[in-house]
């Protein structure tokens, strides 16, 4: 069984080697021999730093792939590429900056040897600032609401997948993708199991609230809940403004001397002219992401990818299949 491990890489220069390479480490300890690494370069703004990172592994390891994007496609399109070139029967997706630590990757790998196709591990105690948390907690309440998540399911950008699930996901090509919502389309035999959050060692987090806000309105991708929320919230404002206008008349007829004001009702056509504008806004979007759709914005744009000679990797792959099968027999 091969193993692949995707890692989207972002200004990683320092740390993808350790992470590299202690991953390994941990998957040779658990007797899980096969393995790939394919590894992303989001177009890292580190003038080359996280590039020659990645081309360093490629010569040191004949296992390591990586896949140098052209342009940012931001952390879920650049781990669909990353799924685009894996082999794996197995894919595992890890982050570059030691916060999903390989040494976690025997509870997760634990619970998938159960039987589930995707397998979550979530952290407990967070080490994301504030602002970073607020926004996990914004994303998971919209993923129930919008996706159908079930309530007790955690994620995080440490998780374990089957095959099956990789191919499935990779059909999907807009531009738009979110994978919580690409897998809870797929199976529901999904389980979440908690692990330990690592400490940052370098830098601090490249999520600003553009780019958060962005992740979040691309789950708008995988539901019609928002237009439907529009219908009923234009109903039931409807409903109201029929109602209030008889109650005005009534009153007006019940007392004569009743002066209904100018400011009242600018207020009143401000507050529904703002609703109404809020909801042609959330239309314009799904309207705007069909036109991208069918113009074919591409999820990402490969430059190259970078991986030693085939024959010395079948080479590898051989040799660690060997020592693996070696080891069954003697179990």
């Amino acid at each position: 069984m091969l193993y692949s491990i995707i890692i989207p890489c972002y200004r990683s220069s320092q740390t993808i080697g350790k992470v590299v390479e202690l991953t390994m480490q941990e998957l040779d300890r658990l007797g899980r021999h096969t393995y790939e690494f394919v590894l992303v370069d989001d177009c890292s703004p580190d003038g080359g730093g996280t590039m020659a990172a990645l081309m360093g592994l490629v010569q040191k390891y004949p296992c390591v792939r990586a896949v140098e994007l052209a342009k940012n496609a931001g952390q879920h399109n650049a781990v669909m590429a990353g799924l685009n070139y894996a082999k794996g029967d197995v894919l595992i997706a890890m982050d570059d900056d030691m916060q999903t630590h390989p040494s976690q990757l025997q509870f997760l790998l634990d619970k998938f040897d159960e039987g589930y196709d995707i397998v979550y591990g979530y952290y407990p105690d967070k080490q994301h600032s504030g602002f970073r948390n607020f926004g996990s907690r914004v994303n998971d309440l919209s993923a129930r609401l919008l996706l159908g998540k079930p309530k007790n399911m955690k994620t995080s950008s440490f998780w374990v997948i089957r095959r099956f699930v990789r191919d499935y996901a990779v059909e999907y090509k807009s531009a738009y993708t979110h994978l919580q919502g690409l897998f809870l389309r797929t199976t529901r035999n999904i389980c979440s199991v908690p692990i330990q959050h690592f400490k940052r060692e370098v830098g601090k987090s490249n999520y600003t609230f553009g780019k958060l806000l962005k992740l979040w309105s691309n789950i708008l991708g995988y539901s019609i809940v928002p237009l439907r929320l529009a219908t009923w919230t234009g109903f039931f404002f409807a409903l109201g403004g029929l109602i209030g206008a008889l109650a005005v008349v009534i009153l007006k007829l019940v007392r004569p001397e009743t002066y209904i004001g100018w400011p009242s009702m600018m207020a009143a056509i401000c507050f529904f002219s703002g609703i109404n504008l809020l909801f042609m806004g959330v239309i314009g979007e799904y309207i705007g992401r069909i036109f991208l759709g069918m113009s074919r914005n591409p999820q990402f744009v490969v430059r190259g990818v970078h991986q030693q000679d085939a024959g010395e990797q079948n080479e590898e792959a051989d040799e660690r299949r060997n020592i693996e099968e070696k080891r069954t027999k003697r179990q």
